[in-house]
């Protein structure tokens, strides 16, 4: 099938590669002349401007956006001058589940399909596959269906399809919803990951402090004494522990593998700053959480860390 690629980041890029090696055709754009010209060398087919998107793949062809979510809208609506009814425009970054509704309402007006498809998997997923949840009108979920099943990560080795399989989720790609869906789901999703990397590090910091006994502390009215420094004398390894935890262990997951491989690097993670953004999803989960009363306080602790590690807070 013949797809349009806008955002040649990682991501982005590696998708295309996907695609590419399972005999879809790309035409592929990015504000960078580079990052187009070393795909065309890899296969793709370049354009230098989104004019040129359109016109190769057609008013009613497909194309797909890897862009952040704050330049997403300016795109969109300039697709949608350029592209005609059939045509449909799918969203793959994370941006806020409102704006795809929106954005969606004002396409179909048009004729135009919107999907939006959270997509996870980073930049191991040119090997791995990518995750996908998908919102859109089922139509054109079901046209490209070939596109999603190529770039979601397929069968496990040796696995056996199963014969009463609802949908295609064991397959790593999934029709969510309507408009909205599909970032809806990827939003909780990253809501989740926020609280699970809270709790890798809270518990590795705990090990870390395991030989607190072995040294001293400052004898003032600041600092709490350690009771029992004998029962803190054990020089850990964090990295064999974090290997020992993804062999077997109820707490292994692919965050326990990154979180490993980098300790095994350099235990200290000194080539990490210490600061983990906030990109939006995780307070976009909470606020769902709220308005729906649905308690999240493991959530909301791991965004408000962000909060303390991304601002400087200031008293006056």
């Amino acid at each position: 099938m013949q797809l349009a690629m806008i955002g040649l980041g990682r991501m982005g890029a590696n998708m295309v590669r996907r695609l590419m090696k399972d005999g879809h055709e790309c035409v592929v754009y990015d504000l960078d002349p580079k990052n187009v010209a070393s795909l065309v060398g890899e296969g793709a087919v370049g354009a230098k401007s989104m004019d040129e998107v359109v016109a190769k793949v057609g008013k009613t062809g497909a194309v797909w956006l890897m862009l952040p979510a704050a330049v997403v809208g300016g795109t969109v609506d300039k697709l949608a001058d350029m592209m005609g009814p059939g045509g449909i425009i799918i969203d793959g970054g994370n941006s806020f589940y409102h704006d795809d509704i929106d954005r969606g309402e004002v396409l179909a007006a048009k004729g135009i399909n919107y999907l939006d498809v959270g997509t996870s998997g980073g930049v191991w997923g040119l090997e791995r596959g990518f995750c996908l949840m998908i919102g859109g009108p089922k139509e054109a979920v079901k046209r490209l269906d070939t596109v999603f099943a190529t770039l979601a990560p397929g069968l496990d080795t040796g696995a056996v399809a199963p014969t009463d399989a609802p949908s295609t989720a064991y397959l790593g790609y999934l029709h969510c919803g309507p408009t909205g869906a599909g970032h809806y789901t990827k939003m909780v999703h990253n809501g989740i990951e926020y609280g699970v990397m809270a709790a890798y590090a809270e518990g590795i910091n705990i090990l870390k402090a395991a030989n607190e006994g072995k040294g001293t502390r400052e004898a003032d009215a600041e600092t709490t004494p350690l009771r029992n420094p004998k029962y803190y004398q054990f020089d850990i390894d964090l990295s064999e522990v974090a290997e020992v935890w993804r062999h077997g262990s109820v707490i292994g997951s692919w965050l326990l593998d990154l979180t490993a491989q980098a300790l095994k690097a350099d235990e200290g993670l000194s080539g990490f700053g210490g600061r983990v953004s906030d990109s939006g999803e995780g307070r976009w989960t909470l606020q769902a959480a709220i308005e729906t009363g649905v308690p999240a306080p493991v959530l909301s602790s791991a965004l408000f860390g962000r909060f303390r590690l991304t601002r400087r807070i200031r008293i006056c």
